[in-house]
């Protein structure tokens, strides 16, 4: 994560009692089977305690994706303005307590890929690296303070870099707004919304005030510190939306310099999630081709034209499991399809274990899709099968693309595509809802990397267990040209083919 932008999961604490549950948290302590009940899905997907035992793993990592606009509906105009701003900042210590009212709005988003060659190596082990990243401009602040951050759908606290030395052209400064105030120890947002944060706050002992301090640790080895808090954010014309964030005063990125963007917007379902203090409780986005326009859709706004959603249920807990992250989007595998082959899956290993690895979660901010050992490995053969007559293996055993991509083949260097007539992947889910996978998508150019006269292609499934990770994770990559609804209210995920470019066009956010 370079300062205050590239972003990937945020481990998070699962430890309070509600299931809001929406993206990405890991639990870090360490677990004891004999401390926790054995789970099971009833008919209302939710996991009870039992007996019985399910087999599998989990966790949760997430990336940026490109879009190049944005459609915000169900935010109050500015119109809508409190006149009191002290009195709005203090309603953020219930950030769930307001419903927005309808209207929409349409923001640009620049999408931006960072060079891989220009990835430094960490003090750490390098799990991830992002080369896409989402923005999306915002307004903070008294007066209104205009800034860019990543819109990430897999974390829970926005912050922004507060006078950041290395990047003062893209930080917030809060001395010029007269709305900030830091969040003091005693407010909620610290002591009880804090709790879902991966370490949970602690307090500033030098300090008469008694701030509340944060640290964020991401899957890329990426950190970010800082204090908590409260601000006004707007969003196109809406009116300010008083917002609990961090205020940054140092990060670590894992991946160098790489977008124009002063901090991170998160839209999880944490308690100080963007999503939870504004009251969203659907959206929808539509990630398009490289080089297309994208949408996202926050609020009940509908698709541009007629589409057929086929929904796949949201799987809730009702106990807190030490690996099972609560606040993601969280559905059921159900089989994995090459071609006209149903892969040999258990359904053991699709479910999540007694200790909650191996949930799937869909995750619109990770790049590409991750699956655990078993379901990796058979679908690794059965690709290699299909495709042992159009693909020339890399044979390079030790090379493995980004930690977690070692099916790799040659292609001539002048090819600037996967050959066509590969098989489609077609990732089968609860409820019938499919998300198939097919031609460019297959494939991911692994840049720099040049065997004699070829280049170097990537099977875009990586193997969770080489990260190591312990969960099912569905990227963007594979969501293009498909329209995918998130309804909170009705705790379920729909996935409908569409053209994004076209959808980009007809909602008015198209680029030039």
């Amino acid at each position: 994560m370079a300062p205050a932008t590239t972003r990937l999961c945020s481990f998070l604490a699962a430890t309070h009692e509600c299931s809001r549950s929406i993206f990405l948290l890991l639990i870090t302590e360490e677990y004891s089977e004999s401390s926790i009940c054995f789970p099971f899905f009833d008919q209302s997907n939710t996991i009870k305690p039992t007996n019985d035992m399910f087999f599998l793993r989990s966790i949760s990592l997430c990336f940026e994706f490109p879009l190049d606009y944005i459609l915000f509906s169900n935010l109050p105009s500015s119109s809508e303005s409190t006149d009191n701003n002290q009195k709005r900042v203090a309603t953020t210590t219930n950030p769930t307590a307001s419903k927005v009212p309808s209207l929409s709005h349409v923001l640009p988003l620049r999408a931006q890929k960072v060079p891989s060659l220009s990835l430094p190596t960490p003090p750490n082990k390098l799990l991830f690296h992002h080369n896409v990243t989402l923005t999306v401009p915002l307004a903070v602040g008294s007066p209104p303070q205009n800034v860019t951050m990543v819109f990430d759908t897999g974390s829970e606290l926005s912050w922004l870099l507060c006078n950041s030395s290395s990047a003062a052209a893209l930080s917030f400064d809060p001395q010029r707004s007269s709305s900030y105030y830091p969040v003091p120890c005693s407010s909620p947002a610290c002591s009880d919304h804090g709790r879902d944060l991966p370490m949970p706050p602690v307090c500033d002992a030098s300090s008469t005030a008694g701030f509340c301090h944060f640290y964020l640790s991401y899957a890329d080895a990426s950190t970010a510190e800082g204090v908590l808090a409260t601000d006004s954010f707007l969003v196109g014309s809406s009116s300010p939306l008083p917002t609990v964030f961090g205020c940054v005063a140092s990060t670590y990125s894992s991946t160098g310099g790489d977008t124009d963007a002063a901090g991170l917007l998160g839209m999880n379902r944490g308690s100080l999630s963007f999503v939870n203090q504004s009251g969203i409780r659907r959206f929808s986005y539509c990630v398009p081709d490289d080089d297309a326009s994208g949408v996202v859709v926050l609020g009940d706004a509908e698709p541009p034209f007629p589409l057929s959603l086929n929904y796949t249920p949201l799987i809730q807990i009702s106990l807190p499991l030490p690996y099972f992250d609560r606040v993601a989007y969280t559905v059921q595998l159900e089989g994995i399809r090459v071609g006209d082959t149903l892969l040999p899956i258990p359904k053991s290993v699709l479910v999540p274990d007694h200790t909650g690895a191996g949930q799937t979660m869909v995750d619109s901010g990770t790049q590409f899709t991750f699956l655990l050992g078993p379901a990796y490995d058979a679908l690794k053969s059965e690709f290699s099968r299909q495709t042992s007559g159009a693909l020339v293996p890399l044979d390079e055993p030790d090379f493995v693309f980004q930690g977690a991509f070692d099916l790799c083949f040659r292609l001539p260097a002048e090819r600037d595509a996967p050959p066509p007539g590969l098989p489609t992947v077609v990732l089968l889910f609860r409820g019938g809802a499919e998300v198939a996978v097919a031609g460019e998508r297959l494939l991911y150019r692994a840049a720099g990397e040049s065997p004699g006269p070829d280049t170097v292609w990537c099977f875009t499934f990586g193997n969770s267990d080489l990260v190591p990770l312990s969960a099912y994770v569905i990227g963007h990559h594979h969501q293009q040209n498909l329209w995918v609804a998130y309804d909170l209210e009705n705790a379920r995920i729909g996935f409908a083919p569409a053209r994004c470019d076209q959808a980009s066009r007809l909602l008015g956010v198209a680029s030039p």
